[in-house]
């Protein structure tokens, strides 16, 4: 089964990606791929399983925290490399968290929209579509493209701010 995802940020609201990946995939994999995909620097990075509202729930991380013990809960972290797609993804609309800057809580946020059968030819993980450049790995000011559409179609209307020469008396 071939998972296709959809890739956001709340740092640049032009940002998309979709991309594809098989179901067997590790979320080490995944890590690497978006990596990648992103054109960022190797990183300490988590996913994090997510609910309809985007809270976090399970951490899986980018090295196994040695909790030992077996599963130390539900709650103590789990290791990438042991984490596979099919097994934590079970639903369509399922949710995960992809945070790359855990010091300052910089995210993308990844939603399964599509599963599907493997397209013959195709080799995966693969983009399937983005639009506009990512966020700067490390200065979240850095995005030339960020805000939102609303302020970027609304902006040339200031200038019409506080230049009313209208009188408003009848």
């Amino acid at each position: 089964m071939i998972f296709r995802f959809r890739m956001l940020t709340d740092e640049n609201d032009h940002f998309v990606r979709d991309f594809e990946a098989d179901a067997t995939t590790t979320l080490l994999d995944l890590h690497e791929f978006i990596i990648e995909m992103l054109e960022y620097d190797q990183c300490m990075a988590s996913f994090f399983t997510a609910d309809d509202r985007w809270e976090k729930l399970q951490e899986y991380t980018y090295m196994d925290m040695g909790m030992g013990m077996g599963d130390a809960g539900h709650g103590a972290p789990k290791a990438m490399e042991n984490a596979v797609l099919g097994d934590i993804l079970t639903h369509l609309h399922d949710r995960l968290i992809y945070v790359f800057d855990p010091f300052n809580e910089r995210a993308y946020y990844i939603e399964l929209i599509e599963a599907k059968e493997p397209t013959k030819g195709h080799t995966y993980p693969r983009l399937q579509f983005e639009h506009s450049p990512a966020p700067d790995q490390y200065d979240p000011e850095a995005s030339e493209q960020s805000g939102s559409i609303f302020e970027e179609m609304m902006g040339e209307y200031s200038d019409f701010d506080g230049d009313d020469s209208y009188d408003d008396e009848y």
